[in-house]
C-alpha cells in the first residue's frame, strides 16, 4: 500500500515538473517582454537575458509621447469600438440565437447549418469585397467598418454559444409565459435574457478582448494616425523601411497594453468559464 501511495506521488510529482516546465516555456517571452522595457535599446538585444539594473520608466514616459498623437488617444479609439462591438454582438447575436432556439419559421435548420458554415469561412475571403462595400458607403477611415456589422449578427461562435444556452432553458418557462399574455419579444426581453446572464457576460468578455486585440480589421479601414487603435501604435514603432526602431518603447507600451484585457480576464474569469461550460453541456 506505502509502495503504490509512493508511485503514486511520485507521479504526481513528475507532472508538476513537467507542467511548472511549460509554464516557464510560454509565460518566458512576457517576462523578457516586461524585463525589456525598462532596459535602454542597446542593452536589450546586447545582453537579452540581463536583468535591467534599475527600474527605469523613460521608456515608458517616451513612448506615450514618441508621436504626434498621444497613446491616451489610441486607448480611447480601442476602447471606443471595443464597447460598441460588445454591444451590438449583444444585442444582434442574443437576438439571432433566441430566434433560432425558440421560434418555428421556414428553413430554420438550413439557416442555421448556413450560418455554422461561416465558421468555417475565412476572414480573407470576405475582405475585398467588404473593403469595396465600406468605400462605396464612404465609411473608410471611419470606425463604422468595425463596429456597424457587429450589429448585424457576424459572429456566428457567439450566436452558436447563445444557442446552445437557451436550448437548456425550460420551454415550459415559454409556455407559462404565453398563457399570461406575453409575445415574443417580452418572452425574450423579460425572461430569456434575466435568466442568460453568464453567456452574456462569457459573450461580452471575449468580444472585448478579440475586438481590442484585433490588428488586421484596423489596418484595412483606418489610415489616420489620430484614428489609430492600440495594436495598430505598437506596429508604427517597428521602421518598415528599415531605419531605427524603437524598441524599448515598442516593449513598454506593449505591456501597458496587455493591463487591460489582464484586468477584463482576472476579473471575470469566472463567468467566461461558467458561460462557455454551460453553453457547450446544454441542450
Amino acid at each position: 500500500m506505502n509502495e503504490s501511495r509512493a508511485k503514486k506521488t511520485r507521479r504526481e510529482i513528475g507532472r508538476h515538473i513537467i507542467l511548472g516546465f511549460a509554464a516557464i516555456c510560454m509565460l518566458y517571452p512576457l517576462l523578457w517582454m516586461i524585463m525589456s522595457s525598462f532596459k535602454p535599446d542597446q542593452v536589450i538585444f546586447t545582453d537579452p537575458l540581463a536583468l535591467p539594473e534599475s527600474i527605469n520608466f523613460e521608456s515608458y514616459i517616451q513612448g506615450w509621447n514618441t508621436f504626434r498623437v498621444s497613446f491616451t488617444t489610441f486607448y480611447m479609439n480601442s476602447f471606443i469600438i471595443a464597447f460598441f462591438a460588445v454591444i451590438g454582438n449583444l444585442m444582434a447575436c442574443s437576438l439571432t440565437a433566441y430566434a433560432f432556439a425558440r421560434l418555428e419559421f421556414w428553413g430554420r435548420k438550413v439557416w442555421f447549418v448556413l450560418m455554422l458554415g461561416t465558421l468555417m469561412l475565412p476572414y480573407h475571403v470576405t475582405l475585398v469585397p467588404q473593403y469595396i462595400l465600406f468605400q462605396n458607403f464612404g465609411w473608410v477611415n471611419t470606425f463604422l467598418p468595425l463596429i456597424v456589422p457587429k450589429f448585424m449578427a457576424v459572429d456566428a461562435f457567439f450566436i452558436f454559444l447563445m444557442v446552445q444556452f437557451f436550448r437548456g432553458i425550460p420551454r415550459e418557462i415559454d409556455e407559462a409565459a404565453i398563457m399570461d399574455g406575453c409575445g415574443p419579444w417580452r418572452i425574450y426581453w423579460k425572461i430569456m435574457l434575466p435568466l442568460s446572464t453568464p453567456v452574456l457576460a462569457t459573450a461580452a468578455i471575449f468580444s472585448f478582448i478579440w475586438t481590442y486585440d484585433d490588428f488586421l480589421g484596423p489596418l484595412i479601414y483606418l489610415n489616420d494616425m489620430r484614428q489609430y487603435t492600440v495594436p495598430l501604435a505598437l506596429r508604427a514603432f517597428v521602421d518598415s523601411s528599415g531605419g531605427e526602431s524603437l524598441f524599448g518603447e515598442l516593449f513598454a507600451m506593449s505591456t501597458l497594453s496587455l493591463v487591460p484585457v489582464f484586468i477584463v480576464f482576472l476579473a471575470f474569469q469566472r463567468l467566461i468559464i461558467r458561460g462557455v461550460a454551460l453553453g457547450a453541456l446544454k441542450r
